[in-house]
């Protein structure tokens, strides 16, 4: 059943087209899937929220996302300028200082004195990048230093993105997984207020892997009217299963299908039905039930 203007078609079953409606669904939509099923689906749901005039905020490791249609391309490689400065992204008005100082404590591991230190001085102007904050002769100078290194600097480096309405954040040629994390949750940041847009994000699991990038999950998957989110993954890891939120199970192997229909609270027997290439199994709560639909995937 279709209940509201933004639901997806999943698939047909029984003469019956099945939805995604996240007005009724939930507004995070968990998918999992081996080899190349995840980003096949994060395509299929892309292309069908800019039909209906979404905007799209993209995060893909894979580097295989197409870019027609993204305004921004934000391309992270090590040692390469990307201009993701967070404090220099306040200086401009895109996140506020204080949102600038708990990402540098995120990533460095600033505790609540110097983070409220440093937010102070960013306020006097006394700092205005994480270049700057190094430099300085306040202790969270020694703690940034602990863990800075050179492709910190160059990450850092560079003019900021534009951070247009439909936005691609391309992490295909970023090996450094840490990089990958900070890059997701500075981005996150600057757009998580954003409505009558879709975030998807591939691969979910290992961006949400580090500290950094596991703090950016909940600034996406945070409930907001008009606002999709789509967390695409190989791995049934519990930093995605165990959030809230409808599960488009996808081909996989049968232990990991098992898992993730346990996960899901799918109780044994013939509801937990093994999903084959091109089929997909919808798992959705109501505070009543638990419902699974199946049937062949249209991507």
């Amino acid at each position: 059943m279709k209940y509201s203007r933004i639901a997806v078609r999943l698939f047909e079953r029984e003469g019956e087209d099945v939805f995604y409606d996240p007005v009724y669904h939930g507004r995070t939509l968990k998918v999992f899937g081996m080899d190349q099923w995840p980003g096949r689906a994060l395509s299929y749901f892309s292309e069908r929220y800019r039909e209906i005039d979404y905007g799209r905020v993209i995060f893909d490791t894979t580097g295989d996302f197409p870019e027609k249609g993204f305004d921004t391309v934000i391309r992270v490689k090590d040692s390469r300028e990307a201009g993701l400065d967070p404090l220099v992204l306040a200086g401009k008005g895109l996140i506020d200082g204080y949102t600038a100082s708990t990402i540098i404590q995120t990533v460095y591991g600033l505790d609540r004195t110097l983070t409220e230190r440093l937010y102070a001085d960013f306020l006097a102007g006394k700092v205005r990048s994480v270049s700057g904050a190094l430099k300085s002769d306040q202790k969270y100078a020694e703690v940034i230093e602990e863990s800075y290194t050179p492709l910190d600097e160059a990450f850092y480096s560079g003019n900021p993105p534009e951070f247009g309405r439909n936005i691609l954040v391309d992490l295909g040629e970023t090996h450094s997984v840490n990089l990958a994390g900070i890059a997701f949750l500075i981005v996150s940041a600057v757009i998580r207020h954003r409505r009558n847009t879709m975030i998807g994000v591939n691969d979910a699991a290992v961006l949400a892997y580090t500290t950094a990038g596991g703090a950016a999950i909940p600034l996406v998957t945070k409930p907001l009217r008009a606002r999709v989110t789509v967390l695409a993954t190989e791995y049934a890891v519990d930093s995605i299963m165990n959030l809230p939120g409808p599960a488009l199970l996808l081909y996989h192997d049968p232990d990991t299908q098992s898992a993730i229909y346990e996960a899901n609270g799918v109780p044994s027997g013939p509801m937990r039905k093994h999903v084959h290439k091109g089929e997909g199994a919808f798992v959705y709560r109501t505070p009543e039930t638990i419902n699974v639909e199946w049937g062949k995937l249209p991507f």
